[in-house]
């Protein structure tokens, strides 16, 4: 395939490799912004953006524009993504936003949903979720955090909505801590006064990241609609 690298940050440049080891070529590198003209000449299967929240929207919808699909792990811009949604079916392309593409935490995503199913009616028990990150991650809490925190709110009835540290009963808490360093971590633990039950995903390196996004890029070459990781790796489901 020939992908265009919308984001050439450390993420950016482990997708370059990855891809490149795959047998793909790199046709357009941007560090942020991408303008029409940049893109309108080039023959691009896929678009791949890894950039920051400001550009991500702007990227998205020009490529879409341009008939290119997009393959979206930026978080920080989703207030914006049905509009996105909108424009990619008005203008016939494919779509697929992760707010992780990593195929080890997607399976922490099953493992979840499966564990917030079982756990729903068991009041003794309280939810919150911690996520750990690097000090250069510019939203908090992150993106997984919060897909996290939607999959118990989708299986819990007590549950409506998550809040940043503090949370009324109604809702979950989510600890974002941000250290020098660390790798990313994210914990959902249910504590009760004689026990606690916590799942804990560890991401060792940005390669599981990286290649989960190529692998997905693969996926929607040549498609049409919105699709998530699930249908990429719907046999591992």
């Amino acid at each position: 395939m020939k992908i265009a690298l919308l984001g050439y940050g450390k993420m950016g440049k482990t997708i370059e490799e990855i891809a490149l080891n795959r047998g793909h070529e790199i046709v357009l590198k941007l560090e942020e912004d991408i303008d029409t003209f940049e893109i309108d000449k080039i023959e691009i299967d896929v678009a791949i953006d890894f950039s920051v929240p400001k550009a991500a929207f702007k990227n998205i919808t020009t490529c879409f524009k341009n008939n290119i699909p997009v393959v979206c792990g930026t978080t920080g811009w989703l207030d914006d993504y049905e509009k996105a949604v909108e424009i990619c079916k008005k203008e016939g392309s494919a779509f697929i936003y992760a707010s992780n593409f990593s195929v080890g935490v997607n399976l922490f995503f099953e493992l979840n949903r499966k564990l917030a199913k079982i756990m729903n009616g068991m009041d003794d028990y309280a939810v919150e979720i911690e996520e750990i990150h690097h000090t250069q991650k510019q939203d908090a809490p992150s993106g997984t955090a919060i897909s996290l925190a939607q999959q118990i709110i989708s299986e819990n009835d007590k549950k409506k909505n998550w809040q940043l540290d503090h949370a009324e009963a109604d809702e979950i808490p989510v600890k974002a801590k941000r250290i020098d360093d660390v790798p990313g971590t994210h914990t959902v633990s249910y504590n009760s006064k004689i026990d606690s039950i916590e799942i804990i995903h560890t991401a060792k390196s940005r390669q599981g990241f990286a290649l989960g996004a190529v692998i997905a890029a693969e996926f929607l070459k040549d498609k049409k609609g919105i699709f998530t990781m699930k249908d990429v790796l719907s046999n591992q489901f």
